[in-house]
């Protein structure tokens, strides 16, 4: 996994903590839940990008 790949995921999942923790604070379920689905897209990326670097290694 480059390292643009890793940076550009884990801002995504922290940019999606944000989101969930100001929808939180500010009762907005709509944007806590937005939130939510930043988090998973980004876990999902880079679950994706560790396999890719699995098979690359092989």
């Amino acid at each position: 996994m480059s390292t643009s790949d890793k940076f550009d995921n884990k801002t995504q999942e922290l940019a999606g903590k944000a989101k969930e923790g100001v929808g939180k604070a500010t009762g907005d379920e709509e944007l806590e839940a937005e939130g939510h689905k930043d988090q998973a897209v980004g876990n999902l990326k880079q679950a994706g990008e560790k396999v890719k670097d699995v098979f690359k290694k092989s």
